[in-house]
């Protein structure tokens, strides 16, 4: 089988949470250059429709349409079904990655943060799946099942707050019931996966990513040396959406350039 089959996507339809941005557009541009018809939604519409006139100007196969849609409400969600129904009948490849963060030190950490960062990190992704699944399972075959991917992240895999403890929760679970609905809808011809990515340039990142000079620095402390790049993410998408993936569910793959196995100091190093 050549690398053509296994990875074409030409004939899906993908719709992109977040995707006008960081990991989403990434995702997005790498699903449209193997030729899916991709939907990009987030809650800024207009960033949408610029990237996907930006993407549609690459000569490659596939095309993009972004909108608005917000997933941090039941009624956002709702509308964005809706949407999404209008545009297309079929849904072969759903990619939860909109998410929000929230950072303050332990002690000054406000409640807030918990149920804003919960409702669009773990509620949206749920509720946005749980809808969208009679569309997943009708695109589906044992052959070639729909496909599922949810953004997570390794510090939902490691315990590493940095001041992110809502969003580490939340990405915690994403990675929980990911593995609980890529048991219950294998039977329905659906895989669900998820990537704990770590660094990658992004809004919310930029922060420590904005300039090449913060990049280096964050990209020191990650084992294999660099923050994450397009092609990181487009090979994670390409694989788990296309032929090759095709017999894979519940998987976590650990875009985090080696944080996800970093664990200190080696337990006798002071004695040897």
């Amino acid at each position: 089988m050549t690398p053509d089959i296994l990875f074409s996507l030409h004939g899906k339809t993908a719709l992109v949470t977040g995707g006008a941005t960081g990991i989403g557009r990434m995702a997005a541009e790498a699903l449209m250059r193997a030729g899916a018809r991709v939907l990009i939604a987030s809650r800024k519409g207009d960033a949408c429709i610029a990237v996907a006139e930006q993407l549609n100007a690459i000569d490659a196969p596939g095309t993009v349409e972004g909108f608005a849609g917000d997933v941090g409400t039941e009624q956002g969600v709702d509308a964005l079904v809706g949407e999404v129904k209008n545009r297309t009948k079929t849904i072969d490849i759903l990619m939860n990655n909109a998410g929000i963060t929230w950072g303050a030190p332990l002690g000054q950490f406000p409640h807030q943060a918990w149920e804003k960062v919960m409702a669009v990190n773990v509620a949206g992704v749920f509720d946005l799946t749980q809808k969208l699944l009679p569309m997943l399972v009708a695109s589906g075959s044992p052959g070639d099942p729909a496909r599922v991917v949810n953004v997570g992240s390794v510090m939902g895999e490691i315990p590493m707050g940095d001041g992110a403890y809502s969003y580490s929760a939340s990405k915690a679970a994403v990675i929980h019931i990911s593995k609980i609905l890529a048991k219950e809808l294998a039977g329905q011809h659906v895989t669900v996966n998820a990537l704990a990515p770590g660094p990658f340039v992004s809004r919310m990142t930029a922060f420590a990513t904005a300039d090449e000079g913060m990049r280096e620095k964050v990209g020191g402390d990650v084992p294999l040396g660099r923050v994450g790049c397009d092609e990181d993410i487009a090979g994670c998408m390409l694989f788990l959406c296309g032929r090759g993936g095709a017999y894979v569910t519940g998987a976590v793959i650990p875009v985090s350039g080696g944080i996800n196995v970093m664990s200190g100091h080696n337990i006798f190093e002071k004695a040897m």
